[in-house]
């Protein structure tokens, strides 16, 4: 695997990582009754799986990049 695909997966994992603590977050203050609080930490981990999404496609990239050549 190229580096650069690597280290958009790394990425990927990273930022679900984010996301889900986020998502925690939310559920958490949102059983407080904390709604804009909740809403905040929701938005945030909206941004983390966006931002995942856009690394893996870049890894998908990549690896079309390496191993689409013949």
């Amino acid at each position: 695997m190229s580096k650069k695909a690597a280290e958009h997966h790394k990425k990927a994992a990273e930022h679900h990582t984010h996301a889900a603590q986020h998502h925690g977050e939310a559920a958490k203050h949102h059983e407080g009754g904390h709604h804009e609080k909740a809403a905040h930490h929701a938005h945030t981990a909206r941004a983390h799986a966006i931002h995942s999404r856009h690394h893996s496609e870049e890894a998908a990239k990549a690896h079309a990049e390496e191993h689409g050549k013949k």
